[in-house]
This record gives structure tokens, C-alpha cells and sequence, in this order.
């Protein structure tokens, strides 16, 4: 139990000394490119998926005759 408990309080002491954090203003910029483009992926994803599922019903239905 001791080792584990070493082993989080090496690895928190490293958090705090070793890690370059950045800044509030570099985070909250980064969180938004991240959003926005998560949405627009999304987006994009939902538009391809709509594309096809209509060129497939379009198919099957001149299958149909």
C-alpha cells in the first residue's frame, strides 16, 4: 500500500514542479477553437450521413421500379 500511495505523491509533486501549465486566457482560447470545431465535425458528419442515407433510399427505390 505504501508503494501506491509513493507513487501519487511522486507523480502529484511532479504535476505541481515539473509541468508547464498555461495560462487562463491560453485555455479558455483553445476550449473554443476546440468547440467550434467539434461542432463543425459534426456537423459535416450529420450532412455526409444525410447524403447517404438518401442516395441509398434513392438507389433501392429505382431498384423497386
Amino acid at each position: 500500500m505504501s508503494k501506491i500511495l509513493n507513487y501519487f505523491s511522486e507523480a502529484f509533486e511532479e504535476l505541481k514542479t515539473n509541468v508547464t501549465w498555461p495560462e487562463w486566457a491560453e485555455v479558455q482560447k483553445y476550449t473554443i477553437i476546440v468547440a467550434l470545431f467539434s461542432i463543425i465535425f459534426a456537423l459535416l458528419t450529420w450532412g455526409v450521413d444525410e447524403f447517404f442515407t438518401k442516395a441509398i433510399a434513392g438507389f433501392f427505390n429505382l431498384l423497386k421500379g
